[in-house]
């Protein structure tokens, strides 16, 4: 099937490159560019494909057509999401075949999450919509995830957490076991929660502190 990746930066390519793996292990895409409104129709994504438009195409395309939203930001995905209404346009899982899931039974997901290289996902998981797991990420037995949640490169959760929507884990950031994090939550790099955290704060340091800018 047709796919299109919306955003032509960095982590558009790292996208690309996540269905070439998917591809080179049984998978069949054909990666047909890149849309984005803040670049240039027919600008050259590094060797991964051109920029063929921006959301007005989108809006008017007429064939079937998968896109996977490679921004690193979540309140933008779901701003992206929420203006794409073509039926046309269908949103698949791009999950790396490094995956260690522990249970496929017990695993259930939503749809346009991104898994990217080496995570490892325990038993009894449940995820939403749109979530970036980024490299290295492991998830822990009885974890629930809403929608929109970015988890950066090495974060850890425990077990048996809850995880609302529009959240950002740092790199190698740790949750631990029952925490219930609600909306709107930022916990900075190499922090360690530990305490329920308020929604829409941003929490940093071992353990996590809350920190007003």
């Amino acid at each position: 099937m047709n796919i299109a990746i919306y955003g032509a930066g960095g982590f558009g390519k790292e996208v690309a490159c996540l269905i070439n793996r998917i591809n080179a292990n049984g998978g069949d895409w054909h990666l047909i560019g890149f849309f984005d409104d803040s670049k240039p129709v027919g600008m050259p994504v590094s060797s991964y494909g051109t920029v063929i438009g921006g959301m007005d195409m989108l809006a008017e395309y007429s064939e079937p057509l998968a896109i996977a939203i490679a921004i690193n930001d979540n309140k933008t995905v779901r701003r992206i999401r929420e203006s794409i209404s073509n039926p046309n346009i269908t949103f698949p899982n791009l999950i790396d075949p490094s995956l260690f899931l522990v249970d496929e039974n017990t695993f259930k997901m939503g749809e346009g999450n991104i898994i990217q290289n080496d995570c490892m996902i325990s038993c009894d998981v449940t995820i939403g919509d749109f979530n970036l797991i980024n490299d290295h990420v492991v998830v822990g037995h009885d974890n629930v995830i809403g929608d929109f949640n970015g988890l950066m490169p090495a974060a850890h959760l425990s077990g048996g957490i809850t995880i609302g929507d529009n959240n950002l884990l740092g790199v190698a950031s740790v949750v631990l076991q029952g925490m219930v994090i609600g909306n709107g939550v930022t916990l900075g790099a190499n922090s360690v929660l530990m305490t329920q955290p308020r929604d829409n704060a941003t929490y940093l340091g071992v353990p996590a502190r809350r920190f007003d800018f």
